[in-house]
């Protein structure tokens, strides 16, 4: 594919920067849009410096019409990949509203821009969450949208709707869903990873600054659910593989209509034994004590990654050990985060 000019929204965040580092890789130009809100902008510099090339950034929100207007008048932009939008689903309990304003409305925003500006190619970051509660696992892209099990996961399918409906009255419009499983990891340089504001949500920000010592223990949300060891059991894959597939689905844009893949490793791996391992790879301790379970969560889940495999020729190339490891160096290189 040749050289394009790319806008990411979100780009600034755990995955997004490192999407960002694998589009500059791949020779394409990159246009930032990220409010801050839960990133860095030293993310972008670390990019920049591990590329030797530069990034265009625009501190901004994807619920201002009047930025994004300007944004695209002033940058020939070819495709968005769009990321920004809030992410936690314990979070998205007690914030439904938040989470409907941030991810539905601001990608209706984002679209409407877009389409002001005649760009109808886009790559949107989905998740799994949006198969429900009763799907069938492994989960495979056929398998009609569910009633997901949070706010997070309504908003969405819910712009998965909404991007398939504007598919569909609008044949010049291009779009491929991505829905992705549970990214962990760092880049191997140890100078990106994830870097979350307070208390971390997801379960391995939370090993790696136990075991730094920024924590006193580990909290595992429920010891009951029914899987091999009463831990919830999730499709962890490193988020270099998860990067590289957003490169691929830009590079594989359907002519038109809509596209759906699941990004994952069609391997499931408990809460305990993610722990377990962690010790044993990096030789440090992680306590741990058991909590309630929290609303949201399911028992178990994973994907069947064939498609993306065939179609994308993407498939997750790093093992668990690669995860874990590259998430301590990156929590010992930079042991507050990006400050």
């Amino acid at each position: 594919m040749l050289s394009i000019k790319v806008m990411v929204s979100g780009g600034a965040g755990y995955i997004g920067s490192h999407t960002v580092l694998a589009l500059l890789e791949a020779g394409h130009e990159v246009v930032v849009l990220d409010n801050l809100c839960n990133a860095s902008r030293e993310s972008l510099r670390r990019v920049e410096r591990l590329t030797e090339r530069s990034l265009t950034f625009v501190e901004g929100d994807i619920r201002d019409r009047a930025l994004l207007d300007q944004l695209f008048r002033e940058h020939v932009v070819s495709a968005v990949i769009h990321f920004a939008g809030l992410k936690a689903v314990g979070e998205s309990m007690e914030q439904p509203l938040a989470y409907y304003e941030n991810n539905v409305a601001g990608t209706l925003t984002l679209c409407q821009a877009m389409q002001a500006a005649g760009v109808s190619r886009l790559v949107f970051s989905s998740s799994a969450t949006v198969y429900g509660a009763e799907a069938p696992v492994p989960y495979r892209e056929e398998t009609p949208r569910g009633q997901p099990s949070s706010p997070y996961g309504a908003s969405k399918a819910m712009v998965e709707q909404l991007l398939e409906d504007l598919c569909y009255s609008d044949s010049t419009w291009s779009v491929t869903l991505l829905r992705y499983f549970n990214p962990i990891g760092a880049h191997e340089s140890g100078l990106m990873g994830e870097d979350p504001l307070g208390l971390p949500n997801n379960l391995m920000p939370f090993i790696a600054q136990v075991a730094a010592g920024r924590r006193q223990r580990l909290s595992i949300f429920g010891d009951d659910y029914p899987t091999r060891d009463g831990t919830c059991e999730r499709d962890y894959l490193h988020v270099m593989d998860l990067a590289e597939g957003h490169v691929k689905a830009l590079e594989h844009l359907p002519s038109s209509g809509v596209s759906c893949y699941n990004l994952g490793t069609g391997r499931a791996i408990s809460v305990l034994e993610m722990v377990e391992r962690f010790v044993a790879v990096n030789n440090v301790p992680v306590p741990y004590s058991f909590a309630p379970r929290r609303g949201g969560d399911l028992p178990a889940f994973w994907a069947d990654p064939g498609k993306a495999h065939q179609e994308l020729e993407w498939q997750a190339r790093r093992n668990l050990d690669d995860m874990l490891q590259d998430t301590w160096r990156w929590q010992k290189q930079n042991p507050r985060g990006y400050e």
